[in-house]
């Protein structure tokens, strides 16, 4: 784990728990699952409050997440769509993947907070299917709150021992990731069947 983490949140407290999580939620590749628990073990010897430490992080992941849904929501497609047409992504590719979110937006959100690696970056599709505001803020402070509820308490219960903290979170990660993979199976065929039937349905409208 690293010592630089360690440190800087001993010495940041609250504020700097704020500021990482705000930061991963906006895109930037810090991760919460060392952040957390930390706070979580610094509560456990009273040199943090467990409570300030959870209403931090989830502050943190709701701040971060409106930065990055807002920016995308308003000029997404601009930056979509220059350096994406040199992936191949078009106009009409956007505009599926939007109709896409517009169907199963609700749950990817709710279901992206409670991910590793997904979470980071779930403000995005949601930014470009102009989800609104308030049901984004609603779903990320639900899927958030668990998330960080449930590091923080393991960081607690672990207290000083910050190898078996990490050792803990590693048993947790493998479960996760498979987890993660199942979704993404199942929502790829889900989203492949129904983009079918909208391509389908394209066609059809423009033949009238």
């Amino acid at each position: 784990m690293s010592s630089f983490l360690i440190r800087l949140i001993s010495l940041g407290g609250i504020p700097t728990i704020f500021l990482t999580m705000a930061a991963e939620s906006a895109g930037i590749p810090i991760s919460s699952e060392i952040v957390v628990p930390l706070g979580g073990a610094l509560a456990s010897q009273g040199r943090l409050s467990f409570v300030l430490v959870v209403a931090a992080a989830t502050l943190g992941n709701l701040v971060g997440s409106l930065v990055a849904f807002l920016l995308v929501r308003r000029y997404g497609r601009r930056l979509v769509l220059g350096p994406g047409r040199r992936l191949g992504l078009s106009e009409g590719h956007l505009r599926l993947a939007e109709r896409f979110f517009e169907r199963f937006g609700s749950l990817t959100v709710f279901i992206g907070r409670l991910l590793p690696v997904v979470r980071t970056y779930i403000s995005f599709p949601a930014g470009l299917g102009r989800m609104g505001v308030v049901r984004f803020s609603v779903l990320t402070l639900l899927g958030s709150l668990p998330w960080n509820l449930g590091l923080a308490y393991a960081g607690y219960r672990l207290g000083r021992d910050y190898q078996a903290i990490e050792h803990t979170i590693g048993v947790f990660t493998i479960p996760l990731a498979v987890l993660v993979l199942i979704l993404i199976g199942v929502v790829y065929l889900l989203g492949r069947r129904w983009l079918e039937r909208e391509s389908e349905l394209d066609k059809h409208d423009a033949l009238l």
